[in-house]
């Protein structure tokens, strides 16, 4: 039986998760990777955590994700999410981008659980209004 697969939130949840100590701790002085802004990610890590092939996770960041989430500026160049090397680095995510991301998502999941839970109370209060309508 195959596994779940994770929401788009929920990957990206836990890439920020897995990897925010990284990236708060780059410094001039101790550089362990290329930029403070892309962070290397460990994708067979992320792979386990959700019971997935690690190219299911790859081919996710790769060609839907990076797909999805790079933009073109006004000036013409491209703001890549995901990017295969960045220097000596490899499967790398700008991370400032992805803490907007997840929050943005983060965010949407609020208002539609906010907007399911007032649609319910509704529908609960017409129910029991309708009953006693109907009762007396």
């Amino acid at each position: 039986m195959a596994p779940q697969l994770p929401t788009d939130l929920a990957l990206l949840d836990e890439i920020y998760k897995m990897n925010y100590g990284q990236f708060v701790d780059f410094s001039d002085a101790n550089k362990q990777r290329s930029s403070k802004i892309w962070v290397p990610i460990d994708i067979e890590t992320l792979a386990r955590k959700f019971g997935l092939d690690p190219d299911i996770v790859f081919g996710r960041l790769y060609y839907h994700l990076n797909e999805k989430f790079s933009f073109q500026n006004s000036e013409g160049s491209k703001s890549e999410f995901f990017a295969m090397r960045i220097g000596s680095d490899r499967h790398c995510i700008n991370f400032p981008y992805l803490s907007s991301i997840v929050a943005s998502l983060k965010d949407e999941r609020m208002k539609f659980l906010t907007a399911t839970l007032i649609a319910g109370f509704s529908l609960a209060i017409s129910l029991i209004s309708i009953f006693i309508a109907v009762s007396t």
